[in-house]
């Protein structure tokens, strides 16, 4: 039974049992519906009522009161035309009478256009009175129905999780030779990462898509009353380089772009401490990221905004030695990644003494920041587009095609144990992911991809 038929049928009730067959001893997962069906009667309504009010309101009709109006006007210079004349000639003789009949009859489609152009202006009231309650209609039944499907969504595939989870326990249990090794939850009790949402939030940002490197996301340890700001940093020279973080007080006004405080590492760009590459995290006020043309991690507090600096190995990888990327592209200036779990922030490089592999240091967020423990890994960086830790478990991806990007990777740095055979897929709206980071308090994947931001939900 494949995860895609899982989804199809959306089955809740799982029921377990061991039977015997002429191929010996299987799994069998009975599957039963118990959902009410999504309303797709209602959903056909709102079509039907959009499509009638794109019958009922058309540009011919929205230019109708405007062409009555110009006539009405020229009908009205003409009469004063002809009252005019009529002065002029106002000598009782027949031309005085015959002008008179004019002005009668000019008067006559005078008020047949004022009557039409009542009529038209009362029933484009009402049709404007009926469209919007129309409008304010189907907006309440669309809410209602995105409040469907996602928690429908969203709950179903939490659920569709566990019965794959539970059936592969069931075949291992039933297996004669050692059950395959289970991942670690590492550090915390979330329990095991089983796979991550569709994009949940997706937008551009207001920088448009002139800049398509960047990164943003929460402070993963915020100070009290800060607990629902949103930075961004967008990497505005070059695309490699940037000299301020922006924040915002909330995801709506990120999103909208607007209200946004701007706080400046300094005035050029590049230069001394700047930023340099799009992978960066923000702990405790402060942003750390790799500091311009150096091996080193920067420090740069919001409040006092002075940067501090901790020097790598001298033989890391930095300036696009060691960069993300795929056959298709690199991800300039990739050399060092940083990521925040639930214990604090960690700097992911690579080493030429370890062979271009992956090493990952705690970063001890001090001032100035110590390189803390450190762990080396087989992982060679070149062949990884992102990491990101969750529970002290490192997690890397690579690129399968331009819609699916898929967590390939794990180290846990609790047990040391290191696997290549995760397949677990994040479903991308743009090609390219060129930032990635979780956070503890929400569990979430925050995603720089292509001037895009966008969050992903990482299931337990």
């Amino acid at each position: 039974m494949s995860q895609s038929n899982i989804f199809t049928l959306m089955v809740f009730i799982l029921i377990f049992s061991q039977s015997q067959s002429a191929r010996g001893k299987d799994c069998v997962c009975e599957l039963q519906s118990s959902d009410p069906a999504f309303p797709v009667n209602r959903l056909n309504n709102i079509e039907f009522t959009a499509t009638q009010c794109t019958e009922n309101i058309t540009s011919e009709k929205m230019t109708e009161i405007d062409r009555l109006v110009l006539g009405l006007q020229h009908r009205i210079r003409q009469l004063l035309d002809n009252v005019s004349m009529l002065e002029r000639e106002d000598n009782g003789n027949l031309y005085a009478a015959v002008s008179l009949r004019i002005i009668e009859l000019e008067l006559a489609e005078i008020q047949d256009l004022l009557d039409k152009l009542n009529r038209t202006t009362n029933n484009y009231q009402q049709l404007s009175v009926q469209a919007a309650a129309e409008l304010q209609q189907m907006e309440n039944t669309m809410t209602e129905l995105e409040k469907f499907d996602h928690t429908q969504v969203m709950v179903r595939q939490r659920e569709n999780q566990h019965i794959k989870r539970d059936l592969e326990h069931c075949r291992a249990d039933l297996n004669s030779t050692s059950p395959a090794p289970t991942l670690s939850a590492g550090y915390c009790d979330s329990g095991l990462m089983a796979n991550v949402s569709g994009p949940k939030t997706y937008s551009l940002t207001v920088y448009g898509t002139s800049y398509s490197f960047g990164a943003w996301g929460r402070d993963a340890n915020p100070a009290p009353g800060d607990e629902n700001k949103y930075w961004l940093v967008v990497l505005s020279s070059s695309n490699v380089f940037g000299n301020f973080i922006r924040q915002y007080s909330s995801l709506s006004t990120i999103i909208l772009g607007i209200g946004p405080t701007d706080t400046y590492i300094s005035s050029s760009n590049p230069t001394t401490n700047t930023i340099q590459g799009p992978n960066m995290v923000m702990y405790a006020n402060a942003l750390y990221y790799n500091c311009y043309n150096i091996y080193s991690v920067c420090q740069f507090n919001l409040t006092t905004r002075a940067v501090s600096t901790v020097a790598l190995p001298s033989d890391t990888g930095y300036n696009n030695k060691f960069s993300f990327g795929h056959l298709g592209t690199t991800y300039g200036y990739t050399d060092m990644d940083f990521a925040t779990d639930e214990s604090g922030v960690y700097v992911i490089y690579a080493t030429t003494s370890n062979y271009g592999n992956v090493v990952i240091s705690k970063v001890e967020t001090s001032n100035p920041p110590v390189v803390g423990q450190t762990w080396i890994t087989s992982l060679h960086k070149k062949t990884v587009t992102n990491t990101f830790m969750v529970c002290g478990v490192l997690y890397a991806t690579r690129y399968v095609d331009k819609e699916i990007e898929e967590i390939f990777y794990y180290y846990d740095t609790k047990t040391k144990e290191e696997r290549y055979d995760l397949r677990i897929h994040i479903k991308k709206l743009q090609t390219n992911i060129k930032y990635m980071n979780y956070d503890p308090r929400d569990h979430l994947l925050y995603v720089f991809s292509d001037a895009y931001i966008v969050t992903h939900e990482i299931m337990f």
